[in-house]
């Protein structure tokens, strides 16, 4: 084996999750302040009836892909602009 695992070493305590989170907020810069939302990604809706099995899930069960992911948004800091009439017509 390569390495060693000491015991007092937490692997994924949720200390170590939140300091990963809180560093990597302020490498973005972002503040404490910002209005940050957690969305899930990676998942899909069936909107077929089905019979409730592993097969044919009940329609609107949710499904967790395998490759799921999280996202973090910093609302406050989203750069979208909706889209603006032209007013320049020839």
């Amino acid at each position: 084996m390569i390495g060693k695992l000491d015991p007092e070493e937490n692997v994924m305590s949720p200390e170590s999750i939140s300091e990963k989170l809180a560093k990597a907020i302020e490498t973005l810069g972002w503040s404490s302040e910002d209005n940050i939302a957690v969305e899930f990604a990676g998942s899909s809706i069936y909107e077929i009836e089905g019979a409730g099995t592993k097969w044919a899930p009940l329609k609107g069960t949710k499904k967790y892909n395998k490759d799921a992911f999280i996202v973090i948004k910093n609302l406050d800091r989203n750069p979208t602009i909706s889209s603006q009439p032209n007013n320049e017509v020839k």
